[in-house]
């Protein structure tokens, strides 16, 4: 079967839900049967986002193959649970660098380089290279940015010129746009929606389905009035109001029709009948009243929480599985101190401390590593989280405050975390980390070999610096298990204490594996410690 391509743009506004959209869509395809690969193109000229700060761009969601992507593939795996891989995730910066490249080569013989064909044909080429990794019946492929950006020309002038490549019965245009809500009229308005769509329709893309955000209901006037102004078939314009439960974006569209109008529009023929019970459990679930638990997350850049979103999203599982609400305290790292930990953390039922890179606020990480140790609060560490326990542990059985990574204190007498061998020489950041999936081995009986009822587990990293082995047997000593350790032993990935409910770090981002229908299982089990703490039964979700 030819492969079908679903192109996502967006109008209006930034950050109106394509990703969220392209993977809902992603999973009611899955459900009739068709299997799916997702792609995002993203406009910016870095080569990935792997180097930009937190605060600019979020989350890095690093995938099985160590590309550091854009979070909206967090999305991507989340809803439709396919595990991707670098061909998925596109930046203006990968396009031009390979056509420098080939330019310095000589392979373009001499002629001048130019946006069109040049451009355009690298980014049709690796629009293309999704199906050679994944054999997918269909790509939904979303463009970053907002219709009217200078640097989404490229990107919208390739999906154009691939409608002629591939015919329109294997093209499909859904435009994601915003309908705003006037107060003071008390008036829904289309007009940026029709102002979006003639744009779009300047560069020579007409859409055939348009999603239309709304925070408030959108009558069936609108729908025509949209329909009429815009050319689209009326059916085809979907009000998509602002969902409370994210998971359940899949069902509302669902219930407007959108998955088979899709599939009747692109000729495709679904091989057995769509199953949303889970799906409408999860979503139940969620919006039934439980009881609640407070965790604290102490982090660096807790002013944007999408810097922590497969973070938020990983405990979000795992309460709900449990049985439980739970309340995220986002507490500032560089806030916390010796003098207010108690005043910050008294309250809480468990303390997680998220990854992160230098050393503006890891003091008041350790701070709070410590907290959990002497206060035995369930504590998870993820990357730095655990290289932050790490410290705590060395200051207390050194009794030395010195102690500390290589990272922050190159003279420190205790370097408990140090910089990996083979990352001593390297000088350029970008996509140089130990990055993407590796093997672990579990000690049976620990913590976290019961967590997941298994002596082998795979996981994805995102890291520079490691444990120092030299000090691994003086930690044994003192209490402190690796439980978790490379298949060579050469590397530490999971530390747990043994005299504490549960205080477990991980080099790894087990975040980046958890789902809504599988939590991970290391969320799992640090949520179950935390009902303990909070003196609550929990009532296991069975799906």
């Amino acid at each position: 079967m030819t492969t079908k391509y679903i192109f996502f743009t967006g109008g209006v506004v930034s950050s109106v839900g394509k990703g969220v959209t392209a993977a809902a869509l992603g999973r009611l395809l899955k459900e009739r049967g068709i299997s799916v690969a997702v792609q995002k193109l993203d406009p910016y000229i870095n080569v990935d986002p792997g180097t930009m700060s937190p605060y600019q761009h979020g989350e890095v969601f690093v995938l099985d193959d160590g590309a550091e992507t854009d979070l909206d593939l967090g999305h991507y795996e989340r809803f439709i649970d396919n595990r991707l891989n670098r061909a998925c995730n596109i930046t203006t910066g990968q396009v031009y660098a390979e056509v420098i490249s080939k330019e310095r080569r000589g392979d373009y013989l001499g002629g001048t380089i130019q946006v069109i064909p040049h451009i355009t044909n690298e980014i049709k080429h690796r629009i293309g290279m999704v199906t050679k990794t994944t054999n997918a019946d269909v790509v939904l492929v979303e463009v970053g940015g907002t219709v009217g950006d200078i640097e989404s020309l490229p990107f919208l002038e390739s999906i154009r010129q691939l409608r002629s490549d591939l015919g329109r019965k294997n093209t499909m245009y859904i435009h994601v746009t915003w309908l705003p809500y006037i107060s003071a009229t008390d008036e829904i308005k289309t007009k940026p929606t029709q102002h979006s769509v003639r744009e779009l329709r300047s560069i020579g893309i007409t859409p055939d389905m348009i999603i239309a955000r709304s925070d408030t209901p959108v009558d069936e006037s609108l729908r025509e009035k949209i329909a009429l102004f815009c050319d689209v078939n009326k059916k085809a314009v979907v009000p998509m109001v602002t969902a409370p439960i994210l998971y359940e974006v899949p069902l509302l569209l669902e219930k407007a029709g959108v998955g088979d109008y899709v599939l009747k529009r692109l000729h495709l023929q679904q091989t057995k009948e769509p199953d949303w019970r889970i799906w409408q459990q999860l979503v139940s679930e969620t919006s039934c009243e439980k009881p609640s638990v407070c965790v604290a997350l102490v982090g660096k850049y807790v002013e944007l929480h999408d810097a922590y979103l497969s973070v938020r999203e990983s405990l979000k599982h795992a309460a709900l599985h449990n049985g439980v609400e739970v309340n995220i305290k986002w507490i500032h790292s560089a806030e916390v101190t010796p003098e207010n930990a108690k005043e910050l953390l008294s309250e809480v039922d468990g303390i997680l401390v998220p990854g992160g890179f230098g050393s503006r606020g890891v003091e008041g990480k350790i701070t709070a590593a410590r907290y959990a140790r002497e206060n035995k609060i369930p504590y998870l560490g993820l990357c730095l989280g655990m290289q932050c326990m790490a410290i705590d542990f060395a200051r207390h059985i050194f009794n030395d405050q010195t102690a500390d990574s290589a990272e922050f204190n190159h003279s420190t007498k205790y370097p408990v975390i140090n910089l990996m061998l083979e990352q001593r020489n390297i000088t350029d950041m970008g996509g140089t980390m130990r990055l993407g999936l590796y093997p672990c081995k579990l000690l049976p009986g620990s913590k976290a070999a019961l967590a997941y009822q298994s002596e082998h587990v795979e996981e994805r990293h995102r890291h520079r610096f490691e444990f120092n082995n030299e000090y691994r047997k003086t930690f044994e000593e003192h209490g402190m298990l690796f439980s978790g350790v490379s298949p060579d032993e050469m590397l530490v990935e999971i530390a747990e204490l043994k005299d504490h409910p549960f205080m477990v770090g991980t080099q790894f981002h087990p975040e980046f594996l958890s789902r809504p229908n599988r939590p991970h299982p290391l969320f799992m089990s640090f949520m179950d410690a935390i009902c303990v703490q909070a003196e609550i039964e929990p009532v296991k979700l069975i799906i």
